[in-house]
């Protein structure tokens, strides 16, 4: 028997803006700063990266690779895909 895996995504059980706010402040939270880069992947998949790579100007192709887990990506790159994921970063003193 065939059976094919999908990857998790956990956008695709959250129902309101709270909680994917919620659960993104988690993971910017996190010891880990790859845990927000790879939730904020999740999101753009998500949302589709065909549209994520109209609203950036960055290839889809670039998108991919800066989600794989594989590169540490630059903070211009993740500044452009929250911002079309609408996604604003604040600091608070």
């Amino acid at each position: 028997m065939n059976q094919s895996v999908t990857a998790f995504n956990p956008f695709d059980y959250f129902q309101t803006k709270q909680e994917i706010n919620e659960f993104l402040l988690d993971c910017l939270n996190d010891d880990d700063p790859n845990t927000f880069v790879t939730a904020l992947g999740q999101l753009a998949k998500k949302k589709g990266m065909t549209t994520i790579s109209q609203a950036t100007g960055l290839s889809r192709e670039s998108l991919y690779k800066t989600f794989n887990g594989k590169t540490q990506p630059k903070w211009a790159t993740i500044f452009k895909v929250s911002q079309a994921l609408g996604v604003q970063l604040q600091i608070v003193a």
